[in-house]
């Protein structure tokens, strides 16, 4: 398997194409960075959270060393969605305001969606828009947060509501960090894998389902696999829709319900596990309606308890969920934009779900309906 996808678009005024590498530690981290065209930082700042910097950020560091006249600065912020935000952000740009980073110096995330939605974020707006480049360390970000170009913050408990669209420079995915993952974490990235091929590849759903004692027991092979195909997915939308205009909104497959679940349980659930609770309401949306059998719905619960996903959450009531949902950004025109399956591996844009549909959804997910 080639070790390098690239993600481009250069079509109606909207220009980018950066590289996404896989390798097995971070020795060629300067070198990719030195083929980047048009790229001589004179500082880089690597962003990490607490969690994260303790494990790889002195290792990052020693191969961004080789960089020659480059300064190398890190950047530390307490770990948990709890601190994506707008305090934390603007701490980020005060230190690069003190280290004087000018417009030609970079940004690098190092670690799992937040770091990397708060990384993006502080470079889009820095001296209106630096560049950055992501070093996920997750599953999640792996296969999902860090490509694509969608960088925010939450508002008072509101996932992203505040955001710009700033393509990274780079993705280098360090393989060997999935082997040393919490399980928690690597069933969180599984609720991103599973979504991207109940929305896209009925194909790759198939595989997953034949590979699943691999992909649990973290075999190389097969996880690249897992994860270039869900970067190979996310990347054809990504460059067909680059500012989710119309395409793009099927990778929200699961977050309406999943984003609403995430904010009213106070963080306590992991951002992967809610979307897939919430897929799970979205698939049993479009089985009730008719476009899946009841089989694909089954299915669907199938691979995500076997992945350690939950199907169900507790502590919440369906109204409540309904009711944050309708906050939710994807609402247009106080319509929900809702994503549907019409056949597994085919997503669909609905705006006609009505408050009664969103509510039995809700309530399948809670318990309160058989």
């Amino acid at each position: 398997m080639e070790d390098t996808l690239t993600i481009q678009r250069t079509v109606n005024g909207v220009a980018f194409s950066y590289p996404i590498v896989w390798k097995d530690d971070f020795s060629e981290l300067a070198d990719e960075i030195r083929a980047i065209d048009g790229i001589a930082p004179h500082k880089i700042c690597v962003v990490t959270d607490s969690n994260v910097g303790p494990l790889y950020l002195d290792e990052v560091t020693d191969a961004l060393s080789d960089l020659s006249n480059t300064e190398l600065y890190t950047w530390t912020f307490a770990a948990g969605e709890q601190n994506k935000n707008l305090n934390t952000v603007t701490a980020l740009i005060r230190f690069l305001i003190e280290n004087h980073f000018d417009r030609s110096d970079m940004l690098a995330a190092l670690g799992g969606g937040v770091t990397g939605d708060l990384t993006g974020f502080a470079a889009s707006i820095y001296l209106r828009g630096i560049d950055f480049f992501q070093i996920p360390t997750s599953l999640l970000a792996q296969v999902d947060s860090s490509v694509g170009g969608k960088t925010g913050v939450d508002f008072d408990e509101y996932k992203n509501m505040v955001g710009a669209f700033h393509q990274p420079r780079l993705v280098y995915m360090n393989a060997s960090v999935l082997r040393t993952l919490p399980a928690d974490q690597f069933a969180s990235g599984m609720g991103e894998v599973l979504k991207s091929a109940e929305i896209r590849s009925e194909y790759f759903f198939r595989r997953i389902e034949r590979k699943a004692d691999r992909i649990l027991a973290r075999d190389p092979d097969v996880l690249s696999y897992v994860i270039r195909s869900c970067c190979e997915i996310k990347g054809a939308v990504v460059e067909d829709d680059p500012e989710d205009r119309g395409l793009r909104a099927i990778l929200n497959f699961g977050h309406t319900l999943g984003h609403a679940i995430e904010k009213d349980c106070g963080f306590r659930l992991l951002h992967g596990q809610c979307v897939a609770i919430g897929s799970v309401g979205a698939a049993w949306l479009s089985m009730e309606r008719g476009m899946i059998p009841e089989s694909v719905y089954h299915r669907i619960l199938a691979l995500n308890r076997i992945f350690d996903l939950p199907v169900s959450v507790s502590g919440l009531t369906a109204e409540q969920i309904v009711e944050t949902a309708r906050s939710d950004k994807k609402v247009e025109n106080g319509r929900l934009k809702f994503i549907l399956l019409d056949g597994l591996g085919n997503a669909v844009i609905d705006r006609n779900v009505t408050d009664a549909e969103l509510l039995a959804a809700a309530r399948v997910l809670t318990g309160e309906s058989a």
